[in-house]
C-alpha cells in the first residue's frame, strides 16, 4: 500500500463539504472551456486525463503472469509448466543489475507510444500526471517500500535543449499519489551519449558506460536506501543497468526500474 502522510490539521466537515462544491463547479466551468479529450488521440471523453474506449482496449497493459525480474509477460502460462515459473530463462540467462523491473504497458503502435512521444517531444507535460498515476499502480509493490523515487537524468546539454525531462516529470506524476518523494540530484549524467535507438544491445550497454555518476556530497544520501529508478520507456535495459549500478556502488540497499511502456521481445 501506498503510504500517505495525514495532515495534522483535520478541516471540519462543513469546510470540506464546500470545497467539495467549489471544486466540482470549478471543473465544470473548466470542461466548458476546455472540454475533456483522449490523452492518446483527443477524441470526446468524458472526464479529464483519460482515454477513450478505443484507446482503452488497444493499450497493451502488462500484467501477471510475468518475470519477476524483468517485469516481461510470460509467452505461455506459467502455472501450466511443472512447478511454474516466476524468473523468465531471459533473466536467468542474463540478469538485471537492478531487483525488479515494472511497467505500465508494451511500447508498439498505438496510445502507449503516442503518450511516450507527446510527452518527451510536444512538450505536452499535463500527461505526466495521468501516465505518473498509471506507473504508480504497475509499481505499487515497488514502491510499498521504497524511500525515494530517482528519475533518469539528462546531460545537461541535452536538457538546454530539450527544457524537459520526461523521467523527472514523471518521478513527480509518482510521487504525489505514492508520497515517495522525488530526488533529482542524486544520480547525474555527466557523459552526452549519442541516441540509443538502432543500436543492438551490446553497443547500447557500450554506449551508456560511464555516463552516470553519484556526487561524492550525496553518496551518503544514497546508502542503505531502497531505491526505484523512474524513465519512460526500456529497451534493452542498458540504460537503467548503468544507473542502477552506479547507485548500488554508492551502497544502495536495492535498485528496482518503473517505467511507463517498454519494449518485448518474444
Amino acid at each position: 500500500m501506498f503510504r500517505i502522510t495525514p495532515s495534522p490539521f483535520a478541516a471540519p466537515n462543513w469546510l470540506k463539504d464546500g470545497a467539495l462544491v467549489l471544486k466540482k463547479a470549478g471543473g465544470a466551468a473548466l470542461d466548458l472551456i476546455y472540454p475533456p479529450t483522449c490523452l492518446a488521440c483527443r477524441r470526446a471523453v468524458s472526464e479529464h486525463g483519460g482515454l477513450c474506449p478505443h484507446c482503452w482496449s488497444a493499450m497493451r497493459f502488462i500484467e501477471r503472469p510475468y518475470c519477476e525480474r524483468l517485469g516481461t509477460p510470460f509467452e505461455t502460462d506459467p502455472a501450466a509448466e511443472p512447478g511454474g515459473r516466476t524468473i523468465s530463462s531471459a533473466a536467468l540467462a542474463d540478469p538485471p543489475v537492478f531487483a525488479r523491473a515494472r511497467a505500465v504497458a508494451r511500447f508498439e503502435d498505438g496510445p502507449a507510444r503516442r503518450l511516450v512521444h507527446r510527452l518527451k517531444y510536444s512538450d505536452r507535460d499535463e500527461l505526466a500526471g495521468p501516465m505518473g498515476l498509471w506507473m504508480a499502480r504497475a509499481g505499487a509493490e515497488l514502491l510499498s517500500d521504497a524511500d525515494m523515487l530517482v528519475p533518469i537524468p539528462l546531460h545537461r546539454t541535452r536538457l538546454a535543449h530539450r527544457r524537459f525531462n520526461q523521467a523527472a516529470a514523471l518521478a513527480r506524476g509518482i510521487e504525489k499519489v505514492s508520497a515517495v518523494p522525488v530526488e533529482t540530484g542524486l544520480l547525474l549524467r555527466v557523459k552526452p551519449t549519442p541516441p540509443q535507438v538502432g543500436l543492438t544491445r551490446r553497443l547500447r550497454a557500450q554506449n551508456i558506460q560511464g555516463a552516470f555518476v553519484v556526487p561524492e556530497t550525496r553518496k551518503i544520501d544514497a546508502e542503505g536506501r531502497r531505491i526505484v529508478l523512474v524513465d519512460d520507456v526500456m529497451t534493452s535495459g542498458a540504460t537503467l543497468n548503468a544507473a542502477a549500478r552506479v547507485l548500488l556502488r554508492a551502497g544502495a540497499e536495492r535498485v528496482d526500474a518503473l517505467v511507463f511502456a517498454r519494449v518485448i521481445t518474444m
